[in-house]
C-alpha cells in the first residue's frame, strides 16, 4: 500500500524525526549514563520524548532548509 503524494511531506517527517530520534537519543544516553542495565528503558523513555518534538521540528523546519539548499547550490 502506497501513500498518496499529497502526504509526502507529512511521510517524509515522520521518517526522518522517527530515525534522527532514535539515533540521537540512543547515543546521548548512552554517553551520559553508559550501557549499563537500565540502558534499554532510558532510552525508550528519551526516545519517547524525543520524537514529537523532532517530528514538529521537521515539519517546521523542512521547508526553510530546502529553501536554504536551493540558494546555496549551484544549478
Amino acid at each position: 500500500m502506497k501513500i498518496p503524494a499529497r502526504h509526502a511531506n507529512l511521510a517524509f517527517a515522520a521518517i526522518m524525526s522517527f530515525l534522527m530520534a532514535l539515533l540521537m537519543s540512543g547515543i546521548i544516553t548512552a554517553i551520559n549514563r553508559g550501557l549499563d542495565a537500565g540502558y534499554p528503558l532510558a532510552w525508550i523513555k528519551s526516545f519517547g520524548l524525543a520524537w514529537p518534538i523532532a517530528f514538529v521540528l521537521v515539519l517546521l523546519l523542512a521547508p526553510r532548509v530546502r529553501a536554504l539548499v536551493a540558494r546555496i547550490v549551484a544549478p
